[in-house]
């Protein structure tokens, strides 16, 4: 897919913004730490990852004032999704990553970076050291969201 605007027919694509949001476009149910639904079908979702969000889960440009900086560290593990095409939830835990299932592809946004997932733990609190994957650093900084 060479337009990062919309994916193809059955694509998920969570766009990683450069010091920004994760883009998600195509089939996304975001569900609260709850259960509480937050969003669905095919709308485009914004999504923070700087951690600083005064209407978390969404971006609300927060990343511009704190000067986030992603640090992005590729991890090169992919699954073969050929043929996958569905649905995807994403679940935010409480105080802590955002949890997707179903088939989606990650990439950056300027295309340097693409893995494909049927699963995936994406930071939102801004400190990983493996963004935009998880690796429980909200652990230790005191994340904590409504």
């Amino acid at each position: 897919m060479s337009d990062n605007r919309k994916p193809s027919p059955g694509q998920n694509v969570i766009l990683i913004r450069a010091n920004g949001p994760l883009i998600c476009r195509g089939n996304f149910t975001l569900l609260a730490a709850n259960g509480e639904e937050l969003a669905r079908g095919e709308e485009e979702l914004w999504l923070c990852r700087c951690g600083a969000s005064k209407k978390t889960p969404f971006c609300d440009g927060s990343h511009k004032k704190i000067e986030f900086d992603d640090g992005l560290v590729p991890d090169e593990r992919a699954e073969d999704l050929s043929g996958a095409s569905g649905p995807v939830t994403i679940t935010c835990r409480a105080n802590a990553m955002y949890v997707v299932k179903g088939p989606v592809i990650i990439r950056s946004e300027d295309g340097g970076y693409e893995t494909r997932r049927n699963k995936a733990a994406l930071c939102r609190c801004g400190a990983s050291g493996k963004k935009p994957f998880c690796d429980a650093s909200h652990k230790t900084t005191g994340f904590e969201v409504d």
